[in-house]
């Protein structure tokens, strides 16, 4: 059909002054859905499933146990992620702790990753249980626990309720050092999935470069944005994201940092000196909002107060530590846990 000739030029004017898609928008639209347990999204890795039961459901618990490459030590390395990040992009730590001889496991908690998406609320004390039972169902009494971000809130969690499993801790850029509740009033669950809903793959692009300042190209993180994009596709992502929303209550609403003094385990913060990151930020009132995120500023002041703990920064470095200095990273992390 035709357009109307008085309405054609109101057309091209209008598709004129469209936004245009970047590259790394059209790639994300362009590509299939997804499911909520990324059915599709290849892992480094092979991926097997730990059963578990929450909220009345049968669950799975994905994760990836890499042997060591050779000359095996006898130890064994959690990696914990954060709450934007599938387990997968720890491959450069995994290849550099498995070759340097540990076993490593890799869980995507519950409700992230491959992992099924619980629909109930969220406790840090329930994921470290799931994280010891998946250590006891692979027969690991004792382990080494590298953490990144909101893992490291469930890394002090674990070290606490676990105390003689937890040999160490490397603490990449955790979030937790503060007490969100001081700063950030309540919010409900119907604003957090509303505003989740309609973030856009370019805004959720900017809102990783810029609240987690980092210092790689955006390309890096098109894989993170790529599968928030295509999970909208699929008919459970209702489902994903009142779980995702789920997190964000516990990170802020359960708290540890007034636990990390009381950490017993050798602890190393490996922490970007450009990292403010903060999360709920965005909904504390204007006038706190500088006074958040002095993330490295915490670290030194509670490594001072633990039993044995030690804080790493890394100039012109931001929230991704291993990723944007993974060379750097991983010798510190060895360095340590090898010491310990």
């Amino acid at each position: 059909m035709r357009a109307h000739p008085i309405l054609a030029p109101c057309l091209a004017l209008g598709l004129a002054l469209l936004p245009a898609l970047t590259p790394e928008a059209a790639r994300a639209e362009e590509q299939p859905p997804l499911g909520i347990g990324l059915e599709g999204f290849a892992y480094p890795f092979p991926v097997r499933f730990l059963p578990l039961t929450r909220d009345g459901e049968a669950q799975r618990l994905a994760y990836m146990d890499v042997p060591a490459a050779d000359n095996a030590n006898g130890r064994t390395v959690l990696l914990l992620h954060g709450r934007n990040f599938p387990s997968s992009y720890w491959e450069p730590v995994i290849r550099a702790l498995s070759n340097a001889g540990y076993r490593v496991v890799v869980p995507d908690q519950l409700g992230f990753g491959k992992s099924s998406k619980p629909v109930g609320a969220f406790t840090f004390d329930r994921m470290a249980a799931d994280t010891v039972a998946l250590a006891d169902s692979l027969k690991i009494q004792r382990f080494d626990v590298v953490a990144h971000s909101m893992g490291g809130m469930l890394a002090v969690r674990m070290a606490r309720n676990y105390p003689q499993r937890v040999n160490s801790l490397v603490l990449e850029a955790p979030i937790g050092l503060e007490d969100y509740r001081y700063t950030v009033p309540p919010v409900s669950d119907e604003t957090l999935i509303a505003r989740e809903a309609d973030l856009t793959a370019e805004a959720y692009r900017k809102q990783l470069m810029t609240s987690y300042a980092l210092s790689i190209p955006a390309s890096a993180i098109e894989p993170f944005v790529s599968i928030r994009e295509r999970v909208k596709g699929s008919g459970e992502y209702p489902r994903w994201l009142k779980s995702f929303v789920n997190s964000y209550q516990m990170i802020w609403g359960q708290p540890v940092v007034h636990e990390i003094p009381l950490v017993r385990a050798p602890t190393l913060f490996i922490m970007g000196a450009n990292d403010h990151n903060a999360p709920g930020r965005g909904f504390a009132p204007a006038e706190m909002r500088s006074g958040m995120g002095d993330n490295t500023g915490h670290a030194r002041a509670l490594a001072g107060r633990m039993p044995n703990g030690k804080a790493e920064v890394l100039n012109n470095v931001g929230h991704l530590v291993h990723m944007e200095a993974t060379d750097m990273f991983n010798t510190l992390t060895l360095e340590f846990l090898n010491t310990h």
